[in-house]
Formats: C-alpha cells, sequence, structure tokens
C-alpha cells in the first residue's frame, strides 16, 4: 500500500443557514407580544436603531440589500450636520409653565362642569378586588387568638390552594412552627369556621361536612351521603344511593338537591386571574363582494437608522484612524437593516398566508363555521410557493380578526371526513354539529353517542361512535349518563 498526496477538485451544493435567515425564521414564528420584546431588546442592543415618532416619515429602509452599500460613506458625508445647542436662547422664557400645569399637573384647580361626565368617577378607577389571603388574614385579626395561635393561622392561610383547600399536612404544619399537632387542629378548626364556608379544608368530603354544619342544614340523609357516597354523586348513580340507604328515590333526590347548592371550591370566587386580550395579527374585512386582509401594525414599533450615528458615521470617515469605529458602527447599521428587512418579510408572509386562507375558506366567511372546508398546510404552501415548515411558523399564535369572531390561523386547518355523496367536510364542522345536538336535547333524557351518530348519518356525516366520543371529549362534553339532570 502507497501512501500519496492528491488534489482533487469537487463541485458541491450546501445549504447554509446564513445569520439572515436565521433572524428571519425567529422572527417569523414569534408571536405579536413575542415580536414587541424582541423589538425592544434590539433597541437596548442596537445604538443604530431609534423608534420613529408619529410624525416622521416611515423607517429608513434606504439600504435594503444584503451587502452593507460601499457608496454609504460617500452619503453620509453629504448630510447636513444638524443646528447645535449652545444654552442661549434655548426656548426656557418661551415655555408657558402655568398653562403646563393646569393641563398636566396633579389637580386641575378650576372646576369645569362639563367635564363631569367625560371625567370618569375616581371610585371606578381605585379599585382593587381582595384576595382570597387578605380576607382570610383579616377575619384572623380579628379573632381572639394567641401570638402562638396567630402564627399557626398564618401558616395554615399561607399554604391554602386557590380552590380553598389544605395542601399542608397537620404534621408538617406542627413541624415548622415546632407546636404540637393538638394545637394545629384546635387552630384549624377555628379558620374552618371563616368566611367562605367550607374553607382551609383538606379534602372535598370535608368541606362539603363544613358547609352543612355552618348553614345549619337538617337533611341527615344528605349528612350520610356526603360522607359515604360521593362517588354515586359523582357519576349520579342516585338508584344505587337509595338502594343502598333502603330510601326512597325522591328522598335520595331532595338531598342531593342540597348538597348541589354547596360550593365545592369555596376559594376560587376570590382568586383573580389575569386575562389578557388578544391582539390581531391580521383584520379581514368585506368590502362589497370581495374580502380584504389588512395586516395589523398598530403597537409594534415603527423603527428607523438614527441619524446621529450618519452623523457619527461621516466624522469618522475622514479620520483613517478610527477603522475600528467605523466597522463597529457599519456592522451595527448592517444588523439594523437585516431586522428591518426581516420584519418587513414577516409581515408580508404573514399577510400572504392570510389571503391564502381567506380565498380557500370563503363559504366561512360567508355562511358559518358549518360550511369549513378541509385544510392543510401543504395546500396554502403550494398557493404560496413557499415550504410547509414556513406555513407551519406563520400560523402558530397568530391571530385572524373576522366578523365571526378572532381565530387563531391554526383554527382553519382541519382533517377531512368523507360524506355520502363523495363530499368531504372538515372535521371541526363535525364537532359544531355534534355540539348543537347535545344543546338541543333534553336534560333529562341526553342523547347517547350512538344516537348522536345516527342523527349525523341523517345530515350525510358518517362516524363512528368511537370518533364522536373522541370529538366530545376534546370539547369538554360529559358522556350521557353525567349530562343527564333529574331535576
Amino acid at each position: 500500500m502507497v501512501l500519496e498526496l492528491k488534489q482533487n477538485l469537487k463541485l458541491t451544493q450546501q445549504l447554509v443557514m446564513t445569520p439572515q435567515l436565521q433572524q428571519a425564521i425567529k422572527l417569523l414564528q414569534l408571536s405579536r407580544l413575542e415580536l414587541v420584546e424582541q423589538i425592544n431588546q434590539e433597541l437596548e442592543e442596537n445604538p443604530v436603531l431609534e423608534e420613529a415618532t408619529s410624525d416622521e416619515d416611515e423607517p429608513d429602509t434606504k439600504y435594503e440589500g444584503e451587502e452593507y452599500p460601499s457608496s454609504v460613506t460617500e452619503e453620509f458625508r453629504q448630510i447636513e450636520r444638524p443646528h447645535e445647542l449652545t444654552g442661549e436662547e434655548d426656548g426656557r422664557d418661551e415655555f408657558d409653565w402655568k398653562s403646563y400645569l393646569e393641563d398636566y399637573g396633579p389637580m386641575r384647580s378650576v372646576y369645569d362642569p362639563r367635564e363631569e361626565s367625560e371625567v370618569p368617577a375616581w371610585d371606578n378607577m381605585l379599585t382593587k378586588k381582595v384576595s382570597l389571603v387578605d380576607h382570610l388574614m383579616w377575619q384572623l385579626k380579628l379573632s381572639r387568638f394567641t401570638e402562638l395561635e396567630m402564627k399557626i393561622g398564618e401558616q395554615i392561610i399561607g399554604n391554602l390552594d386557590q380552590s380553598g383547600y389544605l395542601r399542608d399536612s397537620i404534621e408538617e404544619i406542627a413541624k415548622q412552627e415546632n407546636v404540637s399537632i393538638i394545637l394545629v387542629e384546635d387552630v384549624l378548626k377555628k379558620i374552618q369556621e371563616f368566611d367562605p364556608p367550607g374553607i382551609a379544608a383538606r379534602n372535598l368530603k370535608e368541606c362539603l361536612l363544613i358547609q352543612y354544619n355552618l348553614l345549619g342544614l337538617k337533611n341527615p340523609i344528605a349528612e350520610i351521603i356526603i360522607e359515604e357516597h360521593l362517588q354515586d354523586v359523582a357519576k349520579k348513580h342516585y338508584a344505587n344511593i337509595a338502594k343502598k340507604l333502603r330510601t326512597p328515590l325522591s328522598e335520595i333526590l331532595q338531598a342531593i338537591l342540597v348538597i348541589s347548592n354547596m360550593d365545592p371550591r369555596p376559594g376560587e370566587a376570590y382568586h383573580e386571574e389575569g386575562v389578557e386580550g388578544i391582539i390581531p395579527d391580521v383584520y379581514v374585512i368585506k368590502l362589497g363582494d370581495e374580502y380584504k386582509v389588512i395586516v395589523n401594525d398598530d403597537g409594534l414599533p415603527k423603527l428607523k437608522i438614527s441619524n446621529f450615528y450618519r452623523e457619527v458615521m461621516a466624522d469618522i470617515s475622514y479620520n483613517h484612524n478610527l477603522e475600528d469605529g467605523k466597522k463597529f458602527i457599519r456592522d451595527k447599521v448592517q444588523s439594523a437593516t437585516w431586522l428591518l428587512k426581516s420584519i418587513q418579510q414577516r409581515q408580508k408572509t404573514i399577510c400572504k398566508v392570510a389571503e391564502s386562507i381567506v380565498k380557500n375558506q370563503l363559504d366561512f366567511f360567508d355562511k358559518g363555521i358549518e360550511y369549513l372546508k378541509p385544510l392543510i398546510l401543504k395546500d396554502i404552501a403550494d398557493d404560496v410557493n413557499a415550504h410547509e415548515s414556513t406555513i407551519s411558523r406563520v400560523v402558530t399564535n397568530k391571530y385572524m380578526h373576522t366578523a365571526r369572531g378572532i381565530f387563531e390561523l391554526k383554527y382553519f386547518f382541519s382533517s377531512s371526513i368523507p360524506k355520502t355523496g363523495g363530499d368531504c367536510i372538515a372535521s371541526k364542522s363535525v364537532k359544531e354539529a355534534i355540539r348543537k345536538i347535545i344543546s338541543g336535547e333534553d336534560p333529562k333524557k341526553p342523547c347517547s353517542d350512538q344516537e348522536i351518530v345516527k342523527i349525523l348519518k341523517q345530515s350525510g356525516i358518517t362516524i363512528a361512535r368511537r370518533t364522536v366520543a373522541k370529538y366530545r371529549g376534546t370539547m369538554g362534553i360529559l358522556s350521557t349518563s353525567r349530562r343527564k339532570k333529574y331535576f
């Protein structure tokens, strides 16, 4: 075997993820809120970028090429320098401080009755919902507790979940406070008398029993059902309870009615969950017989390249000893240009995809969800001449505002189910049909899954019973036995 050194020429094609492409892909899959955060982060990190005000021109997009133009230095030289501030005649004497204080001061000195109807009352603005912990601590401080019992009570209240149940054991609380278990149980019983009824219970049975005792109910059958037959109550096996207790079904139903009026989650009323509003990425507006797609740019920072750094670049161009500074600013300008171009490309791509969705789902916009057509990512990808992965990134966490409501772009994609006659229907339309059937059923005699299959078959939709059960489960609809109402 002879070892030798050779040179070979080989031509190959290779896909390289350039920084520009990586940035474009990253921005494309971001939601609207994430995009705003990303833009704000770029504004902090890149000194060349700045946010344009409403009275300024559109964001500077003069340099949209992939490479930074070689003529930019010459252009920088031709920019006029702004008027320098000397500190003299800077407008201090011309500023009307009296008008400023009247318009923007903490309170107006002159009462104008015409403004009373326009300005909301202070009690409508300065409001705060009382939390469960605050409500219980207020009652704890009004109770006659010793200092040690107060600490134990604070420990118990601090270990309640949002439903009002005590998730920490008595033993652990006693160990943390270095007290006896009996003392913790005594404090717990006193806290369980607080409002709302059923608070600080350790399980559902204890919660309902606390409410039963505090409300002074006189129904021994209801107490027995709470202690021994809650599983049958959950499954609505009321006949089994009547058989076990050897009691007429009418009396069992009367006790169940008492139990159903209790609150299994007493702390939920004080749980304040922040509701985040959805800002749509595109609007679909009907003009005449056509639908128009408008990209929502409101709320997105308008970016431009700072004129200040253009001036700095022009100064550096005269001094050849500052090549490092020149390179730094050139790189930042190039990075800012890539960002502006990526944002523009993102908005254009979202608009093209939205227009294609509207074109494929015209019946939905005209008639409703029952006419939603089967649609997959490949259909849109072929229409807009893009890859399926690109379409997947576009429709993720993007929302469309229509006359029928706000929908995620993913909502318009669904699998197809064949109908009798050769046509197909979207699975979401089938789910809506099932929802309508269940909403119109008799509560005392709900439809079974097999009965729903027969009703759908009359409409030309042939699906299996297990498919109905699957769709019903995904929509959060209970089974037939649990939907049945006895009173």
